[in-house]
């Protein structure tokens, strides 16, 4: 029995399915590859091991995968004690703004502390993120967060950020305030899905304010919302995070009454000293952000200084 194709039955099994196998296999392999050796143990097998559409295991898949799981799920923690105690690896999910403003310098901080890690980065909104941790795809997670994390799962909340609405320069609203004010508000709303943490807890908030304003636009991340508004099409929801100014031609609208949103990162498992020494930075990096928050007064409505996650 060849030990490489049990190798990949363990990670199509363990993530389920075949492409999940890939995106978790910590050495460059692609579908085909792994549908074609995996069939080859299929067929010295003489068994079928899995469904395909929808996956599930089938009782030979069930029973072979229970014996290979405690030999290949303890491989890391073995090579991990053989390194002297180093992970090796380190796989990251945050959103396209994370990912590019502040992980640079995060990531260079733990490189510092752990040389040779390897780091995988996942790009996503809440969500999708939510779904990757879930699945074990991703080790960590920056994203919007409840103040509740979900069962089984760690949070730490770095920072609170007040939701905003961006329009177009040339509008004459003055204020989101004058939104609630109307009968009936014309201009599309562009916001990220509605099953989206942010999307919700606006709508809920104008479900108080017995104002009924609904997506025009969806949009699959919230670079793509500031895009929308200054082409003019629209008013975007978003977030403002200090430090970067909008086009000249968006100007943004303070949501006063609305809660404010809290982004955190969420892992499962005990903390490690990678994932550890990683929290300790990006709490630092949160802290930063915070001060420049307070020492540039966007709380102001005036103030321009904003960028979305």
């Amino acid at each position: 029995m060849n030990v490489h194709h049990l190798e990949l039955f363990f990670y199509v099994a363990k993530h389920g399915g075949i492409m999940p196998a890939v995106r978790n296999i910590p050495y460059g392999i692609q579908q085909p590859a792994v549908s074609a050796q995996v069939g080859q143990l299929e067929e010295f097998l003489g068994v079928t091991l899995f469904q395909r559409r929808p996956f599930a295991l089938t009782a030979a898949g069930e029973k072979l995968f229970a014996f290979i799981t405690p030999f290949f799920s303890n491989l890391d923690q073995v090579a991990g004690e053989l390194q002297g105690g180093q992970e090796r690896h380190f796989r990251l999910g945050a959103s396209t703004i994370v990912l590019r403003d502040h992980l640079p310098q995060l990531l260079s901080g733990v490189k510092k502390k752990f040389p040779g890690v390897k780091v995988s980065l996942r790009e996503g909104y809440a969500a999708r993120l939510g779904e990757l941790l879930a699945k074990d795809e991703v080790d960590l997670v920056i994203t919007l967060v409840d103040r509740k994390p979900p069962a089984g799962f760690q949070l730490q909340v770095l920072v609170e950020l007040p939701m905003i609405l961006l329009v177009p320069k040339a509008s004459k609203l003055k204020s989101a305030e004058e939104l609630w004010q109307r009968d009936k508000i014309n201009e599309p709303l562009i916001c990220l899905p509605a099953h989206e943490m942010l999307t919700r807890m606006f709508q809920a908030k104008l479900a108080e304010l017995e104002t009924e304003w609904f997506p025009t636009i969806e949009a699959s991340s919230t670079d793509l919302i500031e895009t929308y508004v200054a082409g003019g099409l629209g008013i975007g929801l978003s977030v403002a995070v200090p430090g970067k100014n909008l086009p000249e031609n968006v100007k943004m609208l303070p949501l006063k009454e609305f809660p404010p949103v809290l982004i955190g990162a969420l892992w499962r498992g005990k903390t490690t000293p990678l994932l550890g020494t990683f929290l300790d930075m990006a709490r630092q990096r949160a802290a930063e952000i915070t001060k420049t928050r307070a020492v540039s007064g966007q709380e102001r409505p005036e103030s321009r200084h904003a960028a979305v996650i």
